[in-house]
């Protein structure tokens, strides 16, 4: 691929259930000019993330067909009309999906990279992106963890849920417990996260599991997935516990209604709060997000936890091993060095 040649994934057919590969094109086209107030970018990283998936159906905000899809993304400036940018600055932007974008300072998010010495670029579309936000503003801000609880996360090895992790160990949590979709992610979280205790959810009922995990209950439940996760976490959380509510990958590829938990009414019993968590209401803590976690990336106490695919050509493929949970920590693309 040549600079003079663009590249970008545009979605031709809504997906029926879980995306197929044919709902997807890979788009050639040359790489535009900056227009004045505009920078052209070179992404060299783009993420992939489950909110992508409702946003494919169509409707109100989402993805329109024959068109780029957008993401996250880090790339180099590599061409300036934007007074703000400069050639060579690194800057974070929603327009990926595609190996070059035209972006304008302060617009749609794009903002330059602060750049700090020792940490992986990674880390801006991980533990310092979207992913660690979410974490962050979840147990910080909606859950209000606090030193010495005990905290349940579901998918617990992908991107928010090592994220919660490391930032909950940070913050004092006194046990951490977290499910996963198999026996390697589980002794991946035991074994090189630090999970107190982690199981599968297929190994049976997750309220069962988790009562085994925590036999005297849980303070705080982050919750990627819904469903019987929720149900599982409403049955352990002792009184005033507290959910943060960051998505639901249960109802991804199906039901998008279903039926509320069983056990719905101990909100009430156990005077319980459940809050749903959307990162863009949170986009003000992200230098106190970088201020917290930087001095522990540089010691090596915490990780970028993400899984690298290389080429746009391979974007499909992430995203759809995403879905399945091929990924330990946060999946991202990369496209150039």
């Amino acid at each position: 691929m040549t600079t003079s040649t663009a590249y970008a994934v545009h979605q031709i057919a809504r997906p029926t259930g879980f995306p197929a590969a044919s709902d997807f094109t890979l788009v050639r086209t040359p790489v535009p000019d900056p227009a004045p107030g505009t920078a052209l970018v070179e992404n060299l990283l783009l993420s992939v993330d489950p909110y992508h998936r409702g946003l494919m159906d169509g409707g109100e905000g989402g993805f329109e067909l024959d068109a780029p899809l957008e993401g996250r993304a880090v790339g180099r400036v590599i061409a300036s009309r934007d007074p703000g940018l400069s050639e060579g600055d690194v800057v974070f932007h929603r327009s990926g999906w595609r190996t070059h974008a035209l972006v304008t300072l302060g617009v749609d998010g794009t903002r330059r990279l602060r750049g700090h010495e020792g940490v992986p670029l990674e880390a801006y579309l991980s533990i310092l992106g979207g992913t660690g936000l979410t974490a962050y503003a979840a147990l910080t801000r909606t859950a209000g963890l606090r030193a010495g609880e005990d905290l349940f996360v579901s998918a617990a090895a992908g991107g928010v849920g090592t994220a919660t992790g490391h930032i909950a160990r940070l913050l004092g949590a006194r046990r951490i417990i977290g499910s996963a979709g198999s026996a390697a992610k589980v002794r991946h979280l035991t074994g090189t996260l630090g999970f107190d205790a982690a199981f599968d959810y297929h190994d049976g009922p997750v309220g069962e599991q988790l009562a085994q995990a925590a036999p005297d209950g849980i303070d705080v439940y982050v919750d990627n997935v819904g469903g019987d996760h929720l149900e599982g976490a409403i049955d352990s959380l002792r009184e005033y516990g507290r959910v943060a509510w960051v998505g639901a990958i249960s109802m991804y590829n199906g039901d998008r209604s279903p039926a509320a938990p069983r056990n719905l009414f101990e909100v009430v019993h156990k005077s319980l709060r459940l809050e749903g968590v959307l990162v863009r209401n949170h986009t003000n803590l992200q230098d106190e997000l970088e201020d917290f976690l930087v001095p522990h990336l540089r010691s090596g106490r915490v990780g970028t936890d993400t899984t690298v695919v290389q080429g746009i050509d391979h974007m499909v493929e992430a995203f759809l091993g995403m879905l399945r949970g091929d990924n330990l920590g946060k999946m991202l693309v990369r496209l150039t060095s």
